[in-house]
Formats: structure tokens, C-alpha cells, sequence
């Protein structure tokens, strides 16, 4: 079964700079398990089917207004078909006056009421945004994430393999660090990959023959990062004498990451290769293949051999990622 994730109404209200109108328990003990949201319109007509409680509705001048037309009689009972069904909570926008009786009407059923003064859709996209990442299905996963000419990098492979040595190297050449060790990984949308570190080990890197680090105090709060997006993964191995290695690059290998496809390169481990060099050239190579340059296919032309399209494969780096 897939593990459900909620977030609290009292972080909601802090990240949006809300203002609490009236709140049955304190905000902290109200959870929201999704992340979509509603403009409760045609509830408050009476239809009601299809109404998911569990959803923040959003209250504009429509809506007020809409309300604001009716007789006594008709709002008491389009507020009781609304708030009848127990939404999460709701947020009038605009800074908009909201009326006693609105008020009056959510403490009676017991429904969360904020207030904001965005306008109302620069409020929507602002709260889909923040449900979305707070909400995001998750995987933790070993590995270093780091940002690379604005390419976030997940680097992987087994302990020991130099990780957090090559990171350490970007970050001297003017990179930034995201995680090292446990990376948290996140599925925005259904195309977007997040990569975050978990909260007790951010800017720490571990070294062997050193120890524990703190990357943001030895280098600076310009060598750290809070999250990145996930470009590519680099997958870094012994290096296997028995084994071809890609050395073209024509196919596009990936990996799926919570069902996401992500590029994939193995690069192979021998004395002597610098590490960071090569994460920052793949890194550059994945930015221009994302902007329609592949230079395996330029050499195919220049060597008389015509078009050439990239194969594609599929490599699985992780079980059940």
C-alpha cells in the first residue's frame, strides 16, 4: 500500500503568511492529506456530489459575492451544504471583509477559516506548489545530489567509491551541495524529480580519513543548496576490464526514478580520473542534448555515416525505486 503523506494547517499558514479568523483546535493538530484544492461555486447551489471534504476550498469575489445575493434564508442553506460536509478548511482571498454571518456559520460546523491577501490566483498556484512538494510520493535513497551549471546531479554507486570526494571537488570549483549520503527524493509532478536532504544531516559530508564535515560553515552558504530538481543520475563503478563501457554516448540510457524517467551514465572508477571533471562535462553533454545538440550524432554526419538516431534503454540502479 502507498505510504500517505499530510502536512499540518499551522505550517500552511506560516509559509502563506495567512491570518487565522477562526480555528476549532490548534492548527498543528489539523492535518491535509492532498494537494488538491477547490472553489466550493456550485456546492453552494446544493450540488454536492463528487465533493471531496478532505480538499482546502478557496473563496473569492465570486463566490462572496454570490452569496452576498441571496436572502438570509438561501445563504444559511447553501452554507449548510457546503460546510455540512466537513471541508478541511477554507481561505477567503483578496483581504476581502468576511461577513459575520460566514463566520458565524464555520464555527457552527466547525470548518478551519483564513484569510490572505493574494489575489486569488496567485494564492492557488502558490498553495498547489507547496501541497504538491509537501505531499509528493518519496524515496530515500544512498547517494550525493549536487548542482552543476544549474543541472541537478544525483550521483550514486557503492560506499566507498569516492561520492562525497567529488563533491567536495565541485563545491571547491564552484558548485553547490544538496546531500550527501541520504538523498530524499520527491515526485512533484508526474515529469519533475525534487532532491532534498533530510533535515538532521543538511550541509554535513563525510570523509573518510577526515570525518564529518559541515559544508556550509568551511565554505560558505553559496556552497549549499535546501533542494534541486533531479537532470541525471551518474552511476559510478569500478572500472570492470571485462565490461564495454559506452563510448559514444549515442544512446540515451535512463533510469526511472517513483516512475519518472531520468538520463543515466555509468562512468567507471580508475586511479587518476578526476571525478569532478567529468561530472561537470556530462552535466554540460546533458544540458545541450536537452536542447536538441547530441555531438555522437554530429561526428556520425561528419564521418559520412549518414543520420543516425539514438537507441534508448533502460538501466535500474536501485531495486523498487
Amino acid at each position: 500500500m502507498d505510504e500517505k503523506y499530510f502536512v499540518t494547517l499551522d505550517k500552511i499558514i506560516e509559509n502563506h503568511n495567512l491570518e487565522i479568523v477562526y480555528v476549532p483546535k490548534a492548527p498543528s493538530q489539523i492535518e491535509i492529506e492532498t494537494n488538491e484544492v477547490n472553489r466550493p461555486g456550485i456546492v453552494l447551489t446544493g450540488y454536492t456530489d463528487y465533493f471531496d471534504p478532505k480538499r482546502i476550498q478557496i473563496l473569492g469575489w465570486t463566490e462572496l459575492g454570490f452569496l452576498q445575493n441571496m436572502s438570509p434564508v438561501e445563504k444559511s442553506k447553501a452554507l449548510s451544504y457546503w460546510l455540512g460536509l466537513k471541508p478541511a478548511a477554507a481561505v477567503v482571498t483578496r483581504g476581502l471583509e468576511i461577513p459575520e454571518y460566514f463566520v458565524s456559520a464555520c464555527e457552527a460546523y466547525g470548518v478551519p477559516l483564513l484569510k490572505t491577501n493574494e489575489e486569488t490566483s496567485t494564492f492557488l498556484a502558490s498553495l498547489i506548489g507547496f501541497l504538491n512538494r509537501e505531499l509528493a510520493p518519496r524515496i530515500t535513497r544512498h547517494g550525493v545530489l549536487v548542482e552543476v551549471y544549474g543541472e541537478g546531479i544525483l550521483i550514486v554507486g557503492e560506499s566507498g567509491a569516492g561520492k562525497s570526494e567529488t563533491a567536495i571537488e565541485l563545491i571547491k570549483r564552484g558548485h553547490r551541495l544538496i546531500a550527501d549520503d541520504a538523498v530524499e527524493i520527491r515526485r512533484v509532478s508526474d515529469r519533475v524529480l525534487e532532491g532534498t536532504s533530510p533535515s538532521n544531516i543538511r550541509h554535513f559530508v563525510e570523509l573518510r580519513g577526515i570525518g564529518v564535515i559541515n559544508a556550509r560553515r568551511i565554505f560558505g552558504m553559496g556552497a549549499v543548496k535546501p533542494q534541486e530538481k533531479i537532470d541525471m543520475v551518474i552511476q559510478l563503478e569500478d572500472w570492470d576490464a571485462t565490461k564495454a563501457y559506452d563510448r559514444l554516448g549515442l544512446d540515451n540510457i535512463f533510469t526511472r526514478i517513483l516512475g519518472v524517467k531520468v538520463p543515466v551514465i555509468t562512468v567507471p572508477i580508475t586511479p587518476g580520473r578526476n571525478l569532478a571533471v567529468i561530472v561537470e562535462t556530462a552535466a554540460m553533454n546533458n544540458r545541450q542534448k536537452k536542447m536538441g545538440y547530441n555531438g555522437a550524432k554530429e561526428l556520425m554526419s561528419s564521418l559520412g555515416m549518414g543520420e543516425v538516431e539514438p537507441g534508448e534503454s533502460e538501466l535500474e540502479i536501485w531495486e523498487n525505486a
